[in-house]
């Protein structure tokens, strides 16, 4: 399996650009985080560990934090998208909030560090 953008170079447009603007602001909040693949699935991997993954299906978008914490922390902010313990669902028409992904990436972040 190849990067992380070879996997999104495949999805079609608007689903592309918006998993895109998903992992652009990942990359900006971790710029140490690198490609990896976790669960079969290209992420970004931080320390060794799954930072986040996304993904998409044809009925939805997905953000896989690798930590059912982190979205029973953020869960809250995430009315009106559809989740599960281990997937935050979204779609083009109704995307993931930056200020939101962010969140998730520190949350997870620090579980990773350990901090």
């Amino acid at each position: 399996m190849g990067s992380v953008e070879d996997a999104l170079a495949v999805v079609g447009e608007p689903d592309q650009r918006c998993l895109r603007a998903v992992v652009a602001t990942a990359r900006d909040a971790r710029p140490d985080a690198v490609d990896g693949v976790s669960y079969g699935m290209p992420a970004l991997v931080l320390a060794g560990k799954p930072l986040l993954a996304v993904g998409a299906t044809a009925r939805h978008l997905s953000l896989y934090p690798f930590s059912s914490t982190v979205i029973e922390a953020v869960a809250p902010r995430l009315e009106g998208f559809s989740r599960s313990r281990g997937t935050i669902r979204f779609t083009a028409d109704h995307p993931l909030p930056e200020e939101l992904v962010r969140e998730i990436v520190r949350l997870r972040s620090r579980e990773i560090e350990g901090t």
